[in-house]
């Protein structure tokens, strides 16, 4: 009964948030994209999303939620920034970024997981910073260096001229994460986590 009790528990609940978030972070890629000097590897404000959906949905759902898009868009989906989607944006040299989202929303979200019920806006900060921007850059600078026939570190100067607008992703999501969760404390990850356990949805 228990197992059947938590299976009930995430499609009525969780699996609606999932949906809005890979939603949400398909929107912030509408405004289109930016290449600058030079670097194959388009600004986009889907990274924000990204960070928002760790913030707010912890790890495990913010990872499902950024499946879930990357899914419809090796579908055919145009739901990524420029209107791009199919399989070959997969092996475009932006596809490591990409795939970084992944493992970035989640790490964002164990981080934010373990500030506890009230986190304050230096943990929020903290883990977007390391799971938004650090994960993905991670992830995202060797499959460029990889697709383009470029050095390491030739490919991390490029990525260089992401940092002024990441940062501020960072910021943003941080502020805007706080807010909700002040506004709705369920939006925290280790509250929402608490009422689980104990039977909620």
């Amino acid at each position: 009964m228990t197992n059947a009790g938590k299976q009930r528990r995430f499609p009525t609940g969780d699996l609606a948030r999932v949906a809005v978030f890979a939603a949400l972070i398909a929107v912030l890629g509408l405004p289109g994209t930016l290449n600058v000097f030079g670097n194959v590897v388009p600004i986009t404000l889907q990274t924000l999303g990204v960070m928002l959906a760790g913030t707010i949905l912890g790890s495990w759902r913010a990872a499902l939620a950024v499946v879930v898009l990357l899914v419809l868009v090796a579908a055919g989906l145009p739901l990524l920034a420029g209107g791009r989607g199919g399989l070959a944006v997969f092996t475009a040299p932006s596809a490591g970024f990409l795939i970084g989202w992944i493992p970035g929303a989640a790490v964002t979200g164990w981080l934010v997981e373990r500030a506890g019920r009230r986190p304050g806006i230096v943990p929020l900060l903290t883990a977007c910073l390391v799971g938004g921007m650090g994960v993905v850059y991670l992830f995202g600078i060797p499959v460029q260096a990889l697709v383009t026939g470029v050095s390491l570190v030739s490919a991390a100067q490029l990525t260089l001229v992401f940092l002024p607008g990441d940062l501020i992703k960072v910021v943003l999501a941080a502020v805007v994460a706080r807010g909700v969760q002040r506004a709705y404390p369920d939006a925290v990850p280790a509250v929402h986590q608490e009422r689980l356990r104990a039977g909620g949805r």
